[in-house]
């Protein structure tokens, strides 16, 4: 049987690989979508059972479809984003089949696009886009044995607090997933330790406006790079409960023990940096920074938005971050529980092109990579600081697919020439 041709395969059924789709048909470019699993799996079975969106509603969405039965500044519980993911893939018709693995791409011997090995059989496309997005792979540091008796998951496993044995809970990595676990943790009763990195720590809301609006109007989501030195700094910031600024002073006054980045291990301690303090008041500047700016945006621009002088007190340091713990015994302790909220890494090895560098990271340019015919769509900061967020790969989607666009019409005019 001949293999099934099409212009463009889309790999990944997510966000990314939804908002290609849309960009293709709006462009009436041939396409197809291959899900391994189901449309937005991992909102549903790689996230814990309380997870919110970080962004409200009317931010954290694609332009055309709206969140049904939500307010405009509601943070969408997980399973409501996978429903609303599966509600606008029918609202844009994708020609998506979930249930599908793609095993490999490799390039056509002697002839321009590539051949696609699935889990259902082969496939020929002209171009590939692999938008299987950012967290693909748990990065799960080696550091303690598993023969210690530990419980050892990384935040991609961890569903709620009654999943864990009894006794005290270490969390490694303070960004959105480790503070939101800790602090969940630690208000069902849990004793609970947070080891606390490097981190940005912009306020929820200000003068009336979620943190997502500030950014946008001082023009921060179009940053095309980060700062030298924070590519990989984490965000704390929480839409649970409603959502609220992240202060860890206040977990550490509720209970909590803040303690510095992890390091090692040895003879069943864990060992600390001693750089807490430096930490807690790096996140203090970031904070401060985007309040000082949204004050002066709003006297520019003759704003009537109410004064929130209390936004700018940063209260005394508590005695975990003044007289920090370096080292950690943790059967003494009685942490019988590690969850290791470090982050994800890329999985490209189905890819057998050269689009990849020696480690395995994506090379691109704004999602356009050196090998002809290839994408990638999904990456952080893939053309800007938005990019990761619904929106934000919305837009990236169609620059990939206007690229598309224009490298069909160069193709066209040379068959065109040989007439």
């Amino acid at each position: 049987m001949p293999a099934e041709k099409i212009n463009t395969l889309i790999v990944g059924g997510g966000q990314a690989g939804l908002a290609m789709s849309e960009h293709l048909s709006n462009n009436g470019i041939d396409h197809l979508v291959l899900e391994r699993h189901r449309i937005a799996e991992r909102w549903r079975s790689e996230r814990w059972d309380s997870l919110v969106a970080n962004g409200p509603a009317w931010h954290d969405r694609f332009p055309s479809l709206e969140f049904h039965g939500f307010d405009d500044g509601d943070f969408i519980p997980k399973e409501n984003v996978a429903d609303y993911f599966v509600r606008y893939a029918e609202h844009i018709n994708a020609p998506i089949r979930c249930g599908v693995d793609v095993l490999s791409v490799k390039k056509r011997s002697g002839h321009a696009g590539f051949v696609v090995q699935t889990s259902e059989g082969m496939l020929e496309a002209d171009h590939v886009v692999a938008a299987t997005g950012p967290f693909q792979t748990p990065v799960m540091p080696s550091l303690i044995p598993e023969t210690d008796g530990l419980v050892q998951m990384h935040s991609n496993t961890y569903r709620n607090p009654a999943q864990l044995p009894d006794g005290a809970v270490l969390v490694v990595g303070a960004g959105s997933s480790g503070g939101q676990i800790a602090d969940e943790l630690l208000r069902s009763g849990r004793t609970t330790y947070l080891s606390v990195g490097p981190h940005d720590r912009p306020p929820r809301r200000y003068r009336t406006h979620d943190f997502v609006w500030w950014l946008g109007v001082l023009g921060k989501w179009d940053a095309a790079a980060a700062p030298a030195g924070s590519e990989h700094v984490t965000i704390s910031v929480s839409g649970a409960r409603g959502g609220h600024t992240v202060d860890f002073r206040n977990l550490a006054n509720l209970g909590m023990h803040l303690v510095g980045r992890t390091t090692d291990y040895a003879d069943g301690k864990l060992h600390f940096a001693a750089d807490l303090a430096d930490n807690i008041a790096q996140g203090d500047k970031n904070y401060l920074s985007v309040l000082n700016e949204a004050d002066a945006y709003v006297q520019a621009n003759g704003l009537d938005l109410p004064l929130e002088p209390e936004a700018h007190v940063i209260g005394p340091d508590p005695d975990c971050v003044r007289n920090p713990t370096l080292e950690l015994d943790l059967q003494e302790a009685g942490i019988t529980t590690i969850i290791w909220a470090t982050g994800y890494g890329h999985d490209y090895r189905w890819l057998d092109v050269d689009a990849t560098d020696d480690n395995g990271k994506p090379k691109h340019q704004r999602g356009v990579s050196p090998e002809p015919g290839i994408y990638f769509l999904g990456l952080p900061w893939q053309s800007r600081r938005g990019s990761s967020f619904i929106w934000g790969v919305w837009h990236d989607a169609k620059f990939l697919a206007d690229h598309i666009v224009t490298q069909q019409r160069y193709r066209d005019h040379h068959l065109a020439s040989l007439r």
